[in-house]
């Protein structure tokens, strides 16, 4: 007992294992601020384009979004070419990596920064992208970065560093500290080891704290009093899991398809590319009534609170745009644009069951739809209700989201996310590890 407590007491007064928690904290409060500056400008992007350019002419985005994209793909290749996409995958391939350099070709403070001010310009441009898959890349990178302070071997630092900022930057983004601790679980990495799970927490606790004492204590979407009868969830639940997760799986199978297909086309013309994508945004944008420009969180919220209308139309007007928006190269996240298109299912849904109620079908519909697309379902459920601040319809939600799980994988057996980092691995090593 006696060498235990002495054990404990140097651990306790090691300048080293204080170096440790330092740099964690530090770079969890960095995160918190980062990604709350990035909400903040990215709500200001949105707002400034639907003002100052959707409201003056539906037509002028078909000469802005185009442009805009050009100029996007140009300083993204010029300066931060890992930048582009949604940063997730970046995440994912940077743990998968063992050598410490290649790591840091994937995450790094330049990636960052570039990150946050290309991910304005697509805002500022009406491509249908999100915030919150970037801020895990910007939260991975930061974590990362910061390990180089702490003199320990890299093989030991660098994965926590990497999940811890990964779900510092989900908690942050959406206010959902639980989520970002299942993300990084779930997700990033699929082994959770015992000495990651204290730092990952307090890393989350902290970057959490930050934002919440810079934005307030809110959620994402409101705060709902849907819920369903233990009667009445059986069909809502079959319904909704079923059409989410086929129209989930059906969006991430295009997507993978289309990415790889047009590759060629996107090292070769990658400024054609990006025009003919910008051009084709804004027709969509002009279709749906402006509704599907930037990341949809109005909308979304808008359809959740049922006072507005929008459903199977903007729902499907919604992916191909983000579907169009993620082709072009440009960075930009699917998360928050997924929780629009799945909230306007949900309206889809609830005109086809006028028995039940409607508020609850939304949600569920929402949940089953973004469960299709990612395939990570108990982040799914518990980042929605944590974002809609209901647990009334924890078990719906639950049981929805494995449902649409299994219909997506039918659909899309390899992971979105774990498919799209296969991409940045084969550039992230060298030509000497491609053989191994």
């Amino acid at each position: 007992m006696l060498q235990r407590i002495r054990r404990s007491s140097r651990r306790l007064l090691s300048p080293d294992v204080w170096k440790v928690r330092i740099l964690f904290w530090s770079g969890a409060v960095l995160v918190g601020l980062l990604a709350t500056l990035f909400a903040w400008g990215t709500e200001w992007a949105n707002h400034l384009f639907s003002r100052e350019v959707v409201a003056r002419s539906a037509w002028l985005p078909l000469l802005i979004t185009p442009l805009g994209l050009l100029l996007i793909v140009w300083l993204t290749r010029r300066f931060v070419p890992e930048a582009r996409g949604s940063g997730i995958p970046q995440a994912i391939a940077a743990l998968s990596l063992t050598d410490h350099n290649n790591r840091s070709r994937l995450l790094s403070f330049r990636i960052a920064l570039g990150k946050i001010g290309l991910c304005w310009l697509g805002m500022l441009s009406g491509a249908s992208i999100g915030r919150e898959g970037p801020t895990v890349h910007i939260g991975a990178a930061i974590m990362f970065s910061l390990g180089r302070f702490a003199r320990f071997p890299h093989q030991y630092m660098d994965r926590g560093l990497i999940l811890a900022g990964g779900a510092a930057g989900i908690a942050a983004a959406f206010n959902t500290p639980l989520a970002g601790i299942l993300f990084a679980i779930e997700e990033m990495g699929r082994s959770f080891e015992e000495r990651t799970s204290g730092t990952l927490l307090t890393a989350v606790f902290l970057a959490g704290i930050t934002a919440v004492a810079l934005q307030g204590n809110y959620t994402y979407f409101g705060t709902s009093a849907a819920l369903l009868a233990p009667g009445e969830m059986l069909i809502p639940i079959l319904v909704c899991g079923v059409v989410g997760g086929i129209l989930g799986g059906g969006f991430s199978q295009l997507l993978l398809w289309s990415t790889r297909r047009l590759a060629g086309l996107g090292r070769r013309h990658p400024y054609a590319l990006a025009l003919t994508c910008g051009l084709l945004i804004a027709g969509i944008g002009i279709l749906a009534g402006g509704t599907t420009y930037g990341t949809g969180y109005a909308q979304a919220q808008a359809i959740i609170t049922e006072s507005g209308e929008s459903g199977t139309g903007f729902a499907l007007l919604k992916m191909l745009a983000t579907w169009v928006s993620y082709l072009s190269g440009i960075p930009g996240g699917i998360f928050a644009p997924s929780l629009a298109a799945g909230a306007g299912v949900g309206a889809g849904l609830a005109d086809w069951l006028p028995a039940f109620p409607a508020a609850a079908i939304i949600i569920l519909g929402m949940t089953a739809y973004f469960t299709g697309v990612v395939q990570t379902p108990i982040t799914a459920f518990v980042i929605i209700m944590e974002m809609t601040d209901n647990t009334d319809l924890l078990l719906p939600l639950m049981a929805t989201a494995f449902i649409a799980y299994a219909v997506s994988r039918v659909l899309c057996p390899q992971p979105l996310y774990r498919a799209l980092a296969e991409q940045f691995l084969a550039t992230a090593r060298p030509a000497k590890d491609k053989s191994l």
